[in-house]
């Protein structure tokens, strides 16, 4: 398979596909796989990278199931030497809850921030450097206004958008409504299952309804994976459900949506790090390092929202 010459080792050539079918290979072999461009070693039981190896710094680093994980929860840099495939989840900051500006009536809740994930992102050399922010969650309203959006997450190129405030808020995913109010819609798309690639855009989903009538409700902020359910008849609309990804070596989810506010009654439940709705009371705010988004307050004219939970990026790839 490979060949000595006067002045240089010449090393068969094999694409991975005719490298993987080789039998009875002995532990030593070495070739250069032409489809990745690298020098690999068979250990008796692997092939192992001999060149272009790859290796990156930045955030919190931590080694599980294989993976080599960096975790950043503020913003930092994510540099490699070499070139290499990396998966990505890059979560932006919830929205803030919204707040009630009646002495009956309630809030809704604020939509998580957009999801983006991809399974294979290429990195390189060049620029070797990638910038990483993490999106702050939003503030919650206070004496009737909706809460502000959330702040975007970036990674190098990718960027997830904030979450909508609640009382209608757009932005990621978007706010529910207040009880006479509309619900805010979500930039990005419906339809993401557990550990699925994203578009451009990222997951997410629009508000949920308010109950416009006795006794009054909030309508639940969108998640990255459904959107906020309507207000009920009493209860506040809970948030949308998120989505659950395991690039961090074990299934975790994130980016859910913060719940409308009930009047008498209790207010709605928020999902996967989205703060639960206020029962004539401020709403709760979203989780940090979650995405999720903030309560809305519930039958009380002073009562505001919740803060919306901050954002996350994680960057994965085999641990060599």
């Amino acid at each position: 398979m490979s060949k000595l010459n006067a002045n240089s080792v010449e090393l068969g050539s094999l694409t991975t596909a005719q490298r993987d079918a080789l039998t009875s290979v002995s532990a030593g072999t070495v070739i250069y796989n032409s489809t990745n461009n690298v020098v690999e070693a068979y250990n008796g039981s692997n092939w192992v990278k001999l060149s272009n190896l790859f290796t990156a710094t930045g955030g919190i680093e931590t080694t599980a199931n294989g993976k080599r994980i960096h975790t950043f929860t503020s913003p930092g840099t994510f540099t490699v030497a070499g070139n290499g495939t990396v998966e990505y989840l890059v979560i932006a900051g919830g929205g803030g809850g919204g707040s009630n500006g009646y002495q009956n009536g309630s809030a809704g809740g604020a939509g998580a921030g957009a999801l983006r994930y991809s399974s294979s992102f290429p990195v390189t050399n060049s620029p070797g450097s990638y910038t990483v922010t993490v999106g702050g969650g939003g503030s919650g309203g206070s004496g009737g206004p909706a809460g502000t959006s959330g702040s975007n997450s970036v990674f190098g190129t990718i960027t997830s958008s904030g979450g909508g405030g609640g009382n209608g808020g757009a932005g990621g995913s978007g706010g529910g409504a207040k009880f006479n109010g509309s619900a805010g819609s979500g930039s990005g798309d419906p339809g993401g299952t557990a550990d699925s690639n994203s578009p451009s855009n990222g997951w997410g989903n629009n508000g949920g309804a308010g109950r416009n009538g006795s006794p009054w409700s909030g309508g639940g902020g969108g998640g990255a994976g459904s959107t906020g359910f309507p207000g009920g008849p009493g209860p506040g609309g809970p948030g949308g459900n998120g989505l659950a990804y395991s690039i961090s070596g074990t299934s975790v989810t994130r980016a859910g949506g913060g719940a409308g506010g009930g009047e008498g009654s209790p207010g709605g439940t928020g999902a996967n790090g989205g703060g639960n709705g206020g029962s004539n009371s401020p709403g709760g705010s979203g989780t940090a390092n979650t995405g999720g988004g903030g309560g809305g307050s519930g039958g009380v004219s002073s009562g505001s929202g919740g803060s919306g939970g901050s954002g996350v990026v994680i960057i994965a790839y085999p641990a060599g």
